[in-house]
């Protein structure tokens, strides 16, 4: 399955999930799709390569 990410300069492209980690930490992208919608990197909550640590405020009560 390949993810769709959205790169600075607004060039759409699609990357295998193991590529999708090392453009968000070499700051190449600026977004990326989920299921439910685009995710903008920086800015809305996303898990770690390798971790289950979520990074973002807790909705569950």
């Amino acid at each position: 399955m390949l993810i769709r990410v959205r790169h600075s300069a607004g060039r759409i492209e699609q990357v295998p999930p193991r590529k999708l980690q090392k453009l968000i930490d070499s700051r190449k992208i600026v977004q990326f799709m989920r299921s439910g919608g685009w995710v903008t990197v920086g800015f809305d909550p996303i898990r770690l390569e390798n971790s289950t640590e979520y990074i973002g405020l807790e909705r569950r009560n």
